[in-house]
């Protein structure tokens, strides 16, 4: 059973205590935290505390890195250069060199490197994968991740905090490379950091077309992926697919009755991440090969978040190579 510590307990650290306590297939040793009130919320887990992460690295095969995201690379790296696995809070780190390196580092030590996206995990995954190969000819994409959150977060804007998770989704959702990108960011109450952004991606024959922000009125994490032969809506929150058949031709539209998909199944997707982080660690530890590595495909989503914040600070369209 794989013994697993968590590093940093604010918000989503405390997340993380609770949900590796309803996991089975771990055990959780300890809670490491700079901030020695924190040893408050270890003793009423019954785990050990520590003020430096490093002096629990040899109590454990595996860490969850849940702290601001400047220190992610820092950290990550000191655990995988120590032979853990390594779990982190979304993004990886602001610098996709800097992904890149810890993910050949991972790669060299052979342990696992994963990072926190809930869509991934969303029972609307593997669902709609499979509505892709229906739908025809995909002609746009449109997503949301918006929501009120004041004050906003000091360490990122909503590209690495919210637009991420969009990006992230039709890294994994799709067949077709990203070519371009193209964003345009709004500072209505931080002065620091993007609180809306409005990004552009090109994929050759369609776009995608993705909004965050954290001071909409609205919460929504939506998308909509518009196809030839039928409309689809994905609704992250409560895990929920419509689909909204249609004919098209140069005469008319024939709309079909819309219904909501019944494969679909709801989960805990922070819980199931988890769980499978575990379940890679559990192998890798019993000498088995891991062949899925979730970090791979974050070198790519971390450039584009880069590119996007590029783009929309020099007003310009940028590659994607």
């Amino acid at each position: 059973m794989v013994r697993i510590g968590v590093i940093g307990s604010g918000k989503w650290g405390e997340n993380h205590l609770k949900d590796f306590f309803r996991i089975s297939s771990c055990h959780l040793i300890g809670l490491a935290d700079i901030d020695e009130r924190k040893s408050e919320l270890a003793a009423k887990h019954g785990i050990k505390f520590f003020k430096n992460y490093q002096d629990m690295l040899p109590q454990v095969d595996a860490v969850t890195v849940v702290t601001p995201t400047t220190t992610h690379y820092e950290i990550a790296k000191n655990c995988l250069l120590q032979g853990k696995h390594v779990f982190v809070e979304k993004p990886l780190c602001f610098d996709h060199q800097q992904a890149e390196e810890l993910v050949n580092l991972a790669k060299e030590k052979k342990v696992v490197l994963s990072v926190v996206y809930l869509f991934r995990f969303n029972p609307l995954m593997n669902r709609a994968k499979e509505l892709l190969l229906e739908i025809g000819e995909i002609h746009y994409i449109h997503g949301r991740y918006i929501h009120s959150t004041v004050p906003p977060r000091k360490d990122s804007g909503v590209v690495f905090n919210l637009a991420i998770h969009l990006i992230d989704y039709l890294n994994v959702l799709l067949k077709e490379d990203p070519q371009q990108i193209y964003a345009k960011n709004s500072h209505l109450i931080s002065k620091q950091h993007e609180d809306s952004s409005f990004i552009t991606i090109d994929y050759g024959n369609f776009s995608a077309h993705l909004e965050a922000s954290c001071c909409h009125p609205q919460k929504k994490r939506d998308m909509w992926i518009i196809g030839s032969k039928e409309k689809i809506y994905l609704d992250f929150l409560d895990q929920v697919i419509e689909r909204h058949p249609l004919t098209i031709d140069e005469e008319k539209t024939e709309r079909k009755e819309t219904f909501r998909d019944p494969e679909v199944g709801k989960n805990q997707p922070l819980q199931e991440e988890l769980k499978y982080f575990a379940h890679l660690c559990n192998k890798k530890n019993m000498g088995e090969d891991v062949s899925f590595n979730i970090s791979a495909e974050n070198i790519l989503t971390t450039k584009m978040c880069m590119l996007a914040i590029q783009s929309a600070r020099n007003n310009k369209i940028y590659r994607i190579e």
